[in-house]
């Protein structure tokens, strides 16, 4: 990933943690080489599903797909940050208004107060875009708060 995507979308994690309060991010190459893997298994496979590994790893992961060359790197973490909307604070799955805990993963993942680091990576293909975004340790545990 060229330095000036991975500085923006740094940019963008730490700039809604700060107005939380929670720390900000570090960028880990190394997440961001396994979202790279994963993000071409995904486009080469045409699944769009969860990695089996993050859970082993540890590792948090949130992702975004759609039409190759019509989303900048802004709107595609934007689309996490939109679930700020239906996010209230609380004890993790009792984060959302709406009471279902997955119309916020994305943002409460983004925000988790105990992440520290991430890496992430963009693959196309079959006329979509593949944001794969890896955290590190994993956010969303149950019976955690979330601010």
């Amino acid at each position: 990933m060229a330095p000036d995507l991975s500085a923006r979308i740094l940019a963008l994690h730490n700039l809604e943690r700060e107005h939380i309060g929670a720390p900000t991010l570090e960028w880990d190459e190394a997440l961001a080489q396994d979202a790279q893997g994963w993000a071409q298994s995904l486009v080469a496979s045409g699944r769009f599903e969860h990695s089996p590994q993050v859970t082993r790893r540890n590792q948090g992961e949130n992702l975004f797909m759609g039409t190759s060359g019509f989303y900048p790197i802004d709107a595609m973490i934007g689309s996490f940050l939109e679930e700020r909307s239906d996010f209230r604070p609380g004890t993790f799955p009792a984060v959302s208004r709406s009471g279902n805990w997955h119309r916020v993963g994305h943002y409460t993942q983004l925000i988790w107060p105990q992440t520290r680091r991430i890496g992430c990576a963009i693959a196309q293909g079959r006329g979509d875009d593949v944001l794969v975004c890896r955290y590190w340790p994993a956010g969303n545990v149950m019976g955690e708060a979330v601010p």
